[in-house]
């Protein structure tokens, strides 16, 4: 068993603000506080490097907590020859299982085939997934019955069905791992803080990157930041971070959207997830069970600009219905969408322009300029932890630091279980639900629902501020409940009840809880179709 090393701060943001004022020099900054930014702060406070983590907004606030939920090794990647790709991240699925228990977990997942080729086409295909997986699968790839399929996954369009294959790969909580894998850097000493901006690079006289400034987005008070070495880990926004340090930078990244839409489960039914690998945009399409909703998705719209908050295209939200409906006896509509939300992806920009999304390789790139600017590109939710190990790596190179080996293939990532008796909602807090259970005993009113038709309670909003790092009503109702992602009406219903709980722990005051409100409403209006 790995040793802990002691626990240095508490995951509080005013104790953070003020060690970020009283550090003189730190040896990595990290810009970004996605899954890349988050794994490469765990790696190297539990290295024993002095680490800063600074994001714009609020850990996982882009595209990390707007995937399709998987940790998959990718069985497209496998279709496209990505071999290593493949086999790198079946390794990472395994490490995250085994380190998040609470939170990722193997799921059945079901094709469908309407010809018999096809179905012995995914078979070996999947046979092929399973042995690239070594000690880490997960399961086994199998033929099924018209009727095994129907079973499994009720609700399929049975006419001309022959049969399916059945395999297995992860689900996960994204935006709850990225919270989590925060708590775990602040157990390793890192320091860091969400709404902090970075607006400008500092150099030294030879032109070497020294540091960053950094805006406090609640006082906006301003920082000037020393840092040995300083990691650009901002996903679709590294471009942003660049041009900051060379005004012609040229960009790397080529951003791609994704969409979900989020129906009820009696669409689906059953424990298994349906995949359906050929859609007409050359995409699967994903029919995923979480949280007692059903997600599709997901499509692939190459963009030309980025922002924090995408929005679905009509186009978008028609194809997945009208996709999903091909393979559903029940045909979803808008109408049934409780949420809608959208990802992007920040995929290389190909140098000729040309390159569909779904071609280039979802592999991570490093990169280093001439200042010694680190960049990390590319990759997915899956490979984060190795992703921030390579990153970590050339960080110790290029900032010439004292080199200490890599520690988190062993590293349990906070609220880790060994086996755990939560079910439901508090399943994904793992450790931690028992402690945000307690609060109801030691306060009044905190065991309150906060909606009539979901299990959530005021001691979890309490929880999310003291515990969690929460700061606005979306932080609480978007990345720490999930359910602006999961039923954006009943999250609106819910957010007066958030803010009031807020307020107290905050101590603000009513102008304060109708400005969230305000804010809130309006963002989760855009998750209604």
């Amino acid at each position: 068993m790995q040793e802990e090393t002691v626990h240095q701060y508490p995951f509080d943001r005013k104790i953070n603000l003020e060690q970020l004022r009283q550090e003189a020099v730190w040896d990595l900054a990290i810009i970004g506080g996605g899954a890349t930014g988050l794994g490469i702060a765990v790696d190297a406070a539990s290295r024993g490097y002095k680490t800063l983590l600074v994001e714009q907004a609020d850990f996982a606030k882009g595209t990390s907590s707007r995937s399709t939920k998987l940790v998959h090794g990718g069985v497209r990647y496998l279709a496209q020859g990505d071999i290593k790709l493949v086999f790198g991240a079946l390794r990472e699925r395994g490490i995250i299982f085994k380190n998040a228990p609470h939170l990722a977990h193997a799921q059945s997942f079901v094709i469908p085939c309407y010809s018999w080729f096809a179905q012995l086409k995914f078979l070996v295909g999947l046979k092929i997934y399973d042995w690239m997986a070594g000690k880490y699968r997960i399961g086994k790839s199998s033929l099924l019955s018209k009727e095994k399929v129907t079973q499994l996954v009720q609700g399929i369009e049975a006419k001309n069905l022959k049969g399916g294959i059945e395999y297995y790969d992860g689900q996960f909580d994204d935006a709850r791992l990225a919270v989590n894998l925060a708590q775990t850097a602040s157990r390793y000493g890192a320091t860091l803080l969400n709404y902090a901006k970075v607006i400008g690079l500092n150099k030294d006289d030879k032109g070497k990157i020294k540091g960053f400034t950094v805006v406090d987005q609640e006082s906006k008070e301003a920082y000037d930041i020393r840092a040995k070495a300083v990691i650009n880990a901002t996903g679709v926004f590294v471009d942003d971070i660049l041009t900051l340090e060379q005004q012609n930078h040229r960009p790397i990244v080529r951003p791609s959207q994704g969409v979900h839409v989020v129906v009820q489960r009696s669409f689906l039914q059953g424990k298994s997830a349906l995949m359906i690998p050929e859609t007409s945009d050359g995409r699967v399409l994903f029919g995923v069970p979480w949280h007692d909703k059903l997600v599709l998705g997901t499509t692939d719209t190459p963009l030309n600009q980025h922002n924090l908050e995408p929005r679905a295209l009509d186009k978008e939200i028609d194809f997945i219905l009208k996709t999903a409906g091909q393979y559903l006896e029940k045909k979803p509509t808008r109408a049934d969408a409780l949420s809608i939300f959208a990802g992007l992806r920040p995929l290389a920009a190909p140098k000729d322009g040309k390159e569909s999304t779904k071609e280039i390789s979802r592999d991570h790139k490093l990169l280093v300029t001439e200042s010694g600017l680190i960049t990390i590109t590319g990759g997915k939710w899956t490979t984060y932890r190795k992703m921030a190990e390579d990153t970590v790596n050339q960080a110790i190179k290029t900032a010439n630091l004292p080199f200490h080996p890599c520690k988190t293939i062993g590293i349990k990532i906070h609220g880790a279980t060994a086996g755990s008796n939560e079910s439901g909602h508090w399943a994904v807090y793992g450790t931690d639900a028992q402690k945000i259970k307690s609060l109801v005993t030691a306060e009044n009113g905190l065991g309150e629902k906060l909606h009539p038709n979901y299990p959530h309670i005021k001691a979890e909003v309490q929880w999310a501020v003291r515990e969690e790092m929460a700061r606005t009503v979306e932080d609480v109702l978007a990345r720490r409940m999930r359910m602006v992602f999961l039923d954006a009406k009943a999250a609106i219903e819910m957010a007066p009840a958030v803010a009031q709980s807020m307020a107290q722990q905050l101590d603000k005051d009513t102008n304060w809880v109708e400005q969230q409100l305000t804010q809130f409403n309006t963002l989760a209006n855009g998750y209604l179709a």
